[in-house]
């Protein structure tokens, strides 16, 4: 059994055990030091800020979308919803991609498979064909959630388990350098002259035509850069020496009659409820900033064009969780990770209910402020969700993060009450705010989970 442990040690940290030569005996040697995960951590990091960026881009293509295939705003959220579902589709089978290639692989087939999603954008955009469109969202999401299902864990399992949500809080910090930079993005290359359904039904066949090729051209460009630039960073992580962490895959050959690993990860109730967790987050985070460049936009709240709406969701809303993650990966190390995701998920509830009951500025800030509250939450849900799993990480990550098809439910609810409130002859400002009341709803419980339902009941051991 010593034996047995010493090798899945060894695996662990990727360092083999090597035989002890005559030159080893006769020569003292260094005290043996802990692996360095500085490096390794950087590069996977910098995978958090490519589907950070290419995912809050997708919020963005909202607006465009409903304009220039002249949707209401429930078919818009179908945007978010083909991006989000694949999540629900993939993440399971990630897993057990990563038991049986490793992390890293699963990395580099990720990159290829999100590659090949923005490629498909360029001939969607060109002939405006809706159902391609939805499938090239699906495609890179698939890459998307496959690249967050090994690249979570890995950055958990990097270091102690005891620092793995201020860890996990750091590298999401990247995650939100994308999301702010994507909202520039939107703003000056794809949205600056989106037009809403009513300036387009105004327009001569003429001009819409027109329109509709200048809407190609703004979403080819970008995406093809895109496309490459994937495929340039899949083979840098291919040929880059990150560390073998596959305690999971390591570990289920070797002791394939263990009683854990016939657990179901079901079973562990924390996990689940992480699940449902980052369900409430994800979708509460995509549907407030999904909604958020039009809400911005109404002459009662800000009275922005859309273009500057976007810009400033970008920098306040999603810039708001970059500087909350960064100052997070530091609160973490002086309040417990359960304590402060209870504290941001009241603070965040409580932000979205002045947003409801007010107009002007006071709407716009307070909304926007719920951002920064955000900033903790996916890491830590996460983090606290996979706690104690052992050999059960990557189904427990599987779990977690097929939770994240959120993004795809709750917007849609939000966008279908806004649609039944105009339908009900609610003004359009009051409809959106009355389907904030969800949202609300989301941060309590994920309040709720910080404070009690994150404590495992029980935890995996080999």
């Amino acid at each position: 059994m010593k034996d047995a442990r010493e090798n899945l040690a060894a695996h662990t940290t990727g360092e083999a055990e090597k035989p002890e030569s005559m030159a080893t005996r006769t020569t003292p040697s260094a005290p043996p030091s802990s692996p360095s995960y500085v490096g390794p951590f950087l590069i996977v990091s910098f995978l958090f800020f490519v589907f950070g960026f290419l995912t809050t881009l997708n919020t963005f293509l909202e607006p465009l979308v409903e304009s220039a295939f002249q949707l209401n705003q429930f078919w818009a959220q179908a945007v978010n919803g083909a991006f989000f579902v694949a999540y629900l589709i993939f993440s399971a089978p990630t897993a057990k991609l990563i038991e049986a290639i490793g992390y890293k692989r699963t990395m580099v087939v990720s990159l290829v498979v999100m590659a090949a999603g923005t490629l498909l954008f360029i001939p969607a955009a060109g002939i405006l064909l809706y159902p391609l469109f939805l499938t090239a969202i699906l495609v890179l999401a698939a890459g998307i959630a496959a690249l967050q299902t090994s690249a979570n864990p890995y950055v958990s399992v990097l270091g102690p388990e005891h620092s793995a949500p201020a860890r996990l809080t750091l590298a999401q910090a990247f995650n939100s350098i994308g999301a702010t930079i994507s909202g520039h993005v939107a703003g000056k290359f794809i949205l600056a002259k989106a037009l809403d359904p009513g300036q387009l039904a105004k327009l001569s066949s003429e001009a819409q035509h027109a329109y509709e090729a200048q809407t190609a051209a703004a979403v080819r460009a970008p995406y093809l850069f895109f496309a490459v630039s994937l495929i340039i960073l899949a083979l840098a992580v291919a040929l880059a020496k990150l560390p073998t962490l596959q305690v999971t895959r390591e570990f289920r050959p070797a002791r394939g009659a263990d009683p854990v690993l016939s657990q179901s990860i079901w079973s562990y109730k924390h996990t689940v409820l992480a699940a449902f967790g980052i369900f409430c987050y994800v979708g509460t985070e995509v549907g407030l900033g999904s909604s958020l460049t039009d809400y911005l936009a109404r002459p009662d709240i800000g009275a922005l064009p859309r273009a500057t709406a976007a810009e400033v969701v970008g920098y306040f809303y999603w810039g708001g969780a970059l500087v909350g993650r960064l100052l997070g990966s530091w609160i973490l190390t002086r309040i417990a990770a359960p304590r402060l995701l209870g504290l941001f998920g009241c603070l965040a509830a409580i932000c979205v209910l002045i947003s409801i009951f007010s107009t002007g500025n006071l709407a716009v800030w307070s909304v926007l402020l719920a951002g920064f509250f955000n900033s903790i939450m996916f890491p830590n849900i996460f983090a606290l969700g996979a706690k104690g799993l052992g050999p059960l990480t990557s189904k427990g990550s599987g779990l977690i993060m097929s939770g994240v098809v959120g993004g795809s439910v709750i917007p849609m609810i939000i966008g279908q009450i806004a649609v039944w409130g105009e339908s009900h002859n609610a003004p359009v400002t009051v409809a959106i705010q009355h389907s904030f009341f969800l949202p609300v709803a989301c941060y309590l419980f994920i309040a709720y989970y910080g404070i009690w339902g994150s404590r495992p009941t029980k935890t995996a051991t080999a």
